[in-house]
């Protein structure tokens, strides 16, 4: 079938040009959805751009903000910053019982005693991180998009409430190549015949990266742009 794509297994979807054309149909061309495509960073280049303390500030934020007004957050950014050190994950790590039952008390920040351990326990895991790879931010910019679903099952093993699309929305904010699970990416996916519902088994997100490796190798673009995509073509 022409402009159709064979998976195997009895999976079939458009290429990226015929997706491409559908979402710049619905934008108003394809300059218009190109220039809301977003930039980003894999490889030596986040490792380059990324600190280990944004990344535990962002880990942070994304916890904080789950379940919870994002507002609200964004307005007592500043004291979180404060109160956790700038997010240092050498000190953080450290934490002891009187700064973690000063933080209780901490009117700057959201108190909320397991979400504040989390991000102790990510401290810990991004030290580990850094002991293993240099810096946590190479071993999270390094780690091939073509098995983006292997980082995100690392940072839900290793982390702490970085699953689901926690630690998803936290890579994208920090700037990493990511595809994020929406509704409108499933709805698209589900319409490729890719996967028949929002993905959870470890098959149906084998299948969501099979079927990204092969978009990227169409278009060259990165897993963030594709992900956009295919959102806007919905």
């Amino acid at each position: 079938m022409q402009g159709v794509v064979y998976l195997g297994k009895g999976m079939f979807m458009r290429t990226f040009d015929e997706v491409f054309a559908i979402a710049a149909d619905r934008k108003g061309g394809a300059a218009a959805l190109e220039a809301l495509l977003e930039p980003s960073l894999s490889g030596a280049d986040f490792a380059a751009n990324v600190s280990d303390d944004r990344i535990l500030s962002q880990f942070a934020r994304s916890i904080l903000s789950a379940g919870f007004n994002w507002k609200v957050v964004e307005n007592k950014w500043d004291g979180h910053e404060a109160a956790f050190k700038s997010f240092d994950p050498g000190r953080v790590a450290m934490m002891d019982d009187a700064w973690f039952d000063a933080l209780l008390t901490d009117t700057r920040i959201i108190r909320h005693g397991t979400k504040i351990r989390a991000i102790q326990e990510n401290a810990v895991f991004l030290t580990d991180l850094a002991r293993e790879n240099g810096s946590a931010a190479h071993a999270i910019g390094t780690w091939p998009s073509t098995d983006f679903v292997g980082l995100m099952a690392m940072l839900k093993k290793r982390g702490s409430r970085l699953g689901g699309n926690t630690g998803t929305y936290a890579l994208r904010f920090l700037g990493r190549d990511s595809f994020i699970l929406s509704r409108d990416v499933v709805a698209r996916l589900v319409a490729e015949g890719v996967i028949d519902k929002a993905p959870t088994s470890k098959k149906a997100l084998s299948d969501v990266q099979e079927a990204f490796n092969v978009w990227m190798d169409q278009s060259g673009r990165g897993l963030t742009e594709i992900s956009r995509v295919l959102a806007m073509s919905v």
